[in-house]
């Protein structure tokens, strides 16, 4: 899959099959439509591509207006949003800046610069719910009677639903801001997972629980930054990690500012492995890129007056995870059995 920061660049195909959005967390929603771009495609002899944003619209509009509170929670990472559309088979993304000179294009305008010159569509899918040009001017019927006049096809796919619910990026928001990851596993069709490359901390985790379990290192971690400041998931979870070793390795993960310990703001994923690969030696989770799945939310989080506090809720959560992956694995057995 080739990736495009703008459409000016000599590399981008001279035409396309195009849907257009933000796929925050590419739900099962969203690949049902990547699904359907991708199969007009290959019928037309054209390459599939999304036009997606960064950063969100709503995002540029809550800086603009001085209302922070109006930027939705952030599912995915740039990183991971591209790796599933990746996933979906999509041979081109272009990612576009949302900002004051696009929020001000008239519907017509986007018809002409965007999709004619700047990306050749011959065939454009959108959502039910699709607006475009300035203050969401545009619509499907507009889309049509331009896609009509400039020579390409337009088609609206309606809205897809799982158990009666329709499945949204909003409905997921709406799950992982209750806690509630089997809920948003369902959504998405996969468990809730962040990844990026392993970076330096303060090491702080390797002070905390050195007399806990006989812990030499005390409760070392990986560390993962989440660029956005609203990620849609905050609190303790139970987690399994792909990258570090054959297999996954079990997990208890924070995602959140670190109350206790850190007063800047930022937000970091920070993950203790349970056992640990002898194979990677101490250091050897530094600048690999992991994938973290959060399975289950043990708790929100919490500020200690103490490090001792933070130190003894820290093995409770290790506790509550091995609890849960037992279980869970046990779960899983059982339901390859009843397959069998």
């Amino acid at each position: 899959m080739r990736v495009f920061r703008g459409f000016h660049h000599p590399g981008i195909a001279p035409a396309c099959a195009l849907t257009i959005g933000n796929f925050d967390g590419v739900h099962r929603g969203h690949r049902t439509m990547l699904a359907l771009l991708r199969s007009e495609a290959q019928h037309r002899g054209l390459p599939s591509c999304v036009m997606t944003f960064e950063p969100h619209p709503r995002d540029y509009f809550a800086t603009v207006t001085g209302k922070p509170e109006l930027a939705p929670a952030r599912i995915a990472t740039l990183r991971d949003k591209l790796a599933e559309l990746e996933r979906c088979g999509i041979d081109q993304v272009v990612v576009l800046r949302f900002d004051a000179r696009f929020a001000a294009q008239s519907p017509q305008a986007f018809v002409d610069d965007v999709l004619v010159k700047g990306l050749g569509a011959k065939y454009v899918l959108v959502g039910d719910d699709f607006r475009f040009g300035a203050k969401r001017a545009g619509d499907y019927a507009m889309l049509d009677a331009a896609g009509r006049a400039a020579g390409f096809d337009v088609a609206r796919m309606m809205s897809y639903e799982v158990h009666g619910e329709r499945v949204s990026s909003s409905a997921v928001r709406e799950a992982l801001a209750a806690g509630d990851m089997e809920r948003a596993a369902t959504l998405l069709g996969r468990p809730y997972s962040l990844s990026g490359h392993v970076v330096h901390g303060r090491k702080l985790g390797r002070q905390l629980g050195q007399s806990v379990d006989g812990r030499a290192d005390g409760f070392r971690t990986l560390n993962l930054r989440f660029s956005h400041p609203k990620p849609a998931a905050l609190g303790i979870f139970a987690v399994r990690t792909h990258g570090l070793a054959d297999t996954p390795l079990d997990g208890v993960a924070s995602l959140g500012r670190r109350p206790t310990v850190d007063d800047s703001g930022r937000v970091l994923l920070e993950v203790h492995c349970l056992d640990w690969p002898a194979a990677l030696g101490r250091e050897g989770g530094y600048g690999k890129i992991v994938r973290v799945e959060l399975l289950h939310k043990l708790r929100d989080e919490a500020r200690y007056d103490t490090l001792e506090a933070l130190t003894a809720a820290i093995g409770q959560d290790v506790d509550d995870a091995r609890a849960f992956l037992a279980a869970h694995a046990a779960q899983r057995r059982q339901t390859t059995r009843d397959r069998i």
